[in-house]
């Protein structure tokens, strides 16, 4: 009986798939990048929204650090609902699946020596390691990387509300926008970040301008300081070191928050975001509780509800806002750097000024100053950033090499399946 050959692919061609494979995703990265400046915009304008929004909050006399938090991180439990209806509908499209696959044609096997030719010729042993790098999280790895990640969101929004109690402002702003220089530092041990005297130079001026805003909105006639809150902290005596090292923690952990993610996800094909999310709010509303309840007990932040209509909807656009704006954020991190979102955030800056020329109240030329030094910041990263490849790193004198040993972190799961 004849059987008919297939030819099996030679090594030039693998070779050739594989160049031709490195060239589509530089493309593709391209376009990924362009979209994820676009998605970061988009959150530059929620956040700014935000800030408005709890600025009224505060004004209104209800200043709840932790609550505020809280109550923002467990509204992402909601993302569990859809996955949770699309895992039951999965199921039942699963079975008509299984029922199927008994009338699917037959594919004879290959033998012992076409089967290792093959392996040898299509895949090396690079190749199978990258694509176990590369493959999904499971739902059990999600879960685990959602519970590490819940922590360092919470602790990094947490203290710089609560910053605010203890110092000013403007140097609870100026503090926390220090996380490019660590985003920087800790992206750069991880390999994610290359280290050139153009990012360096982006992150500093971007800080001055930073610096330029604080010092002008806090020296404005009129703006004092605000006073610690009525409710909670106004026993306590004002403690500026105290305020400044919570506004500093609060640049760290954001900065390793950010990097995290993108060690450890790569890219956001590898995970559900619905179900990162809702396993972050889903950890935080278990979890985090019992702070609360010691912030009460110890009268830092006794437990009180929103007194005013005003207040709670205030509560619920903030929750909508976060809801919405922290998930945009990550997709727009995995398809840039943690560099670009970390120094692009700063843009809320330029455009809370012009929030409030729109609100009829005229910014200062310092202000003006520091926000044009934030935008060209920021322009001059991105264009940086997107020819990232072609530049040497300072310290390695030739361009990172994210694949090279020692620069990957894994998950506990990811390197148990792989015993």
């Amino acid at each position: 009986m004849d059987t008919a050959t297939t030819p099996l692919p030679s090594a030039s061609a693998g070779a050739r798939d594989k160049s031709h494979s490195r060239t589509r995703p530089h493309t593709a990265g391209r376009r990924d990048y362009v979209t994820g400046i676009l998605l970061l915009l988009c959150v530059v304008v929620l956040w700014t929204s935000s800030n408005f929004v709890t600025q009224d909050l505060f004004e209104d006399g209800y200043e709840k650090p932790f609550l505020v938090t809280y109550l923002n991180t467990s509204a992402f439990a909601l993302y569990l609902l859809p996955y949770a209806f699309r895992k039951y509908c999965g199921n039942t499209d699963r079975k008509g699946v299984r029922r199927g696959r008994h009338n699917e044609g037959y594919e004879p096997l290959l033998t012992d020596a076409d089967a290792a030719e093959t392996l040898g010729a299509t895949a090396t042993e690079s190749d199978i390691v990258d694509d176990h790098r590369l493959r999904p999280l499971t739902t059990r790895e999600t879960a685990h990387l959602a519970a590490l990640f819940c922590f360092l969101w919470f602790v990094a929004n947490w203290t710089v509300n609560a910053s605010l109690d203890y110092t000013s402002v403007a140097s609870a702003t100026i503090l926390s926008s220090m996380s490019g220089f660590f985003t920087l530092a800790i992206g750069r041990v991880f390999r994610v970040e290359s280290l050139t005297i153009v990012k360096i130079a982006t992150v500093v001026t971007s800080f001055v301008g930073v610096v330029l805003v604080s010092l002008s909105d806090s020296s404005q006639p009129g703006s004092p300081d605000p006073p610690l809150p009525s409710t909670g902290m106004s026993h306590l005596p004002s403690m500026p070191i105290v305020g400044d090292a919570l506004a500093l923690f609060s640049a760290l952990f954001y900065a390793l928050y950010v990097t995290l993610l993108k060690v450890r996800i790569r890219s956001e094909e590898r995970i559900d975001m619905q179900v990162f999310f809702g396993f972050v709010g889903l950890f935080n509303i278990l979890a985090c509780w019992p702070i609360g309840v010691i912030l009460h007990l110890t009268g830092v932040e006794p437990f009180q509800l929103p007194s005013t209509s005003k207040a709670v909807m205030a509560l619920l656009i903030n929750m909508a806002i976060t809801l919405s704006s922290d998930y945009i954020y990550v997709i727009a991190m995995l398809k840039t750097t943690p560099l670009v979102v970390t120094v692009g955030l700063s843009l809320t800056m330029p455009l809370a000024v012009m929030g409030d020329f729109l609100l009829g109240r005229p910014a200062r030329p310092q202000v003006m100053v520091g926000a044009a030094v934030v935008i060209l910041s920021f322009l001059a990263l991105g264009l940086e950033d997107s020819r990232n490849v072609e530049e040497k790193d300072l310290l390695a004198g030739a361009p990172l090499d994210p694949e090279a040993e020692g620069a990957d972190v894994y998950l506990e799961d990811e390197v148990t399946s792989s015993r």
